[in-house]
């Protein structure tokens, strides 16, 4: 019942991590929703290539994404996403009338924001976390049917200054399933690469999300800022639908390479398959406990996706990826 949609890959994490850039950019992409050939639905930067989950797209604080959308299917689709500032032109929903019918194309607009005081001397939070988009029209007004054959992908929005990873993978508990997937990959890393977890939740039911052998704080990056940083650390976090958080971790610090679990603690979900392995690899590609199952090839690519710039050009590095690899974090 697993699978996850990667981003990155890159050699061990530097002494000093890379940070993300200020924002300020406006971007554009496009994106479909498609039917798959199993009956499921995806979203995707090119037709034909649709993912479950959809690409994901990474921002900077103070950007603006324009998404040129088409809806391929035979019914109505739309695009609603959380976190993010828009006008209720770009609400996705049928009550505003912003959905798109068969066919049809419609252009959703996505802002982001630093933070600051407002007028009125309150603080206003920037838009800086861990998001996600999904379908809301599909099958009722709410978009049930869409989020369960899978329309559904996230968000990143990151601060300037935030450190970036080498490795990001999207895993979305989804009622039973992992990604809407009875069995699929595991997700991948070498010992001491910064690897970005983006954990979304839908469905009907409440979940907990466990990972064997590393922690990470329960605040907006899951870093600790310093030793004075009060943010509890935690290896275990209760989700319920629509929930999404993100963290990194640096893999196998501490513990070394290894073929770690990951799953579900809510025991009749992880007996049910709710679980996957996050196999950490020596530098020479063997999974220690995990013999025969090395680490791809450098270049090789996840599942599926593919990636996209908001400037629109198809291989340039990251503002939207999909579930394959991309080359890094634009700004």
């Amino acid at each position: 019942m697993v699978g996850a949609s990667a981003t990155g890959g890159t050699a061990a994490a530097a002494v000093t991590a890379p940070t993300a850039p200020a924002g300020g950019e406006v971007r554009r992409i496009t994106m479909y929703a498609e039917r798959l050939t199993n009956g499921q639905m995806g979203y995707g930067l090119e037709k034909g290539k649709a993912s479950i989950p959809g690409p994901l797209i990474e921002l900077n604080e103070g950007d603006t994404l324009h998404i040129d959308f088409e809806n391929t299917m035979d019914v109505d689709a739309s695009l609603h996403v959380h976190g993010l500032d828009y006008e209720i032109s770009s609400d996705g929903t049928r009550m505003s009338g912003s959905h798109v019918p068969p066919g049809g194309h419609r252009t959703y607009t996505w802002r982001t924001h630093k933070p600051g005081k407002r007028a009125d001397g309150t603080y206003r939070p920037g838009s800086a976390g861990y998001w996600h988009y999904h379908d809301h029209v599909v099958g009722t007004d709410h978009g049930t049917g869409g989020i369960r054959n899978g329309l559904y992908g996230g968000v990143v929005v990151r601060r300037k200054g935030d450190p970036l990873p080498d490795r990001t993978y999207t895993i979305v508990f989804n009622d039973m399933t992992i990604n809407n997937l009875k069995q699929g990959p595991d997700f991948e890393a070498v010992v001491g690469e910064r690897v970005e977890i983006v954990m979304i939740t839908h469905g009907e039911y409440y979940h907990t999300f466990h990972m064997h052998g590393h922690r990470w704080a329960d605040n907006r990056t899951g870093l600790l800022t310093g030793p004075e940083d009060p943010s509890a650390v935690i290896d275990n976090k209760i989700v319920g639908p629509a929930d999404s958080f993100g963290f990194q971790v640096v893999a196998g610090e501490g513990v070394g390479a290894g073929a770690w679990m990951y799953h579900c603690h809510v025991q009749s979900h992880s007996d049910m398959g709710m679980a996957g392995m996050f196999l950490v690899a020596k530098e020479d590609g063997t999974v220690p406990g995990h013999e025969g199952h090395g680490m791809k090839k450098s270049g090789d690519s996840g599942t599926g996706g593919g990636a996209a710039t908001g400037k629109g050009a198809a291989a340039d590095k990251g503002v939207a990826s999909g579930a394959g690899a991309h080359a890094g974090h634009g700004g």
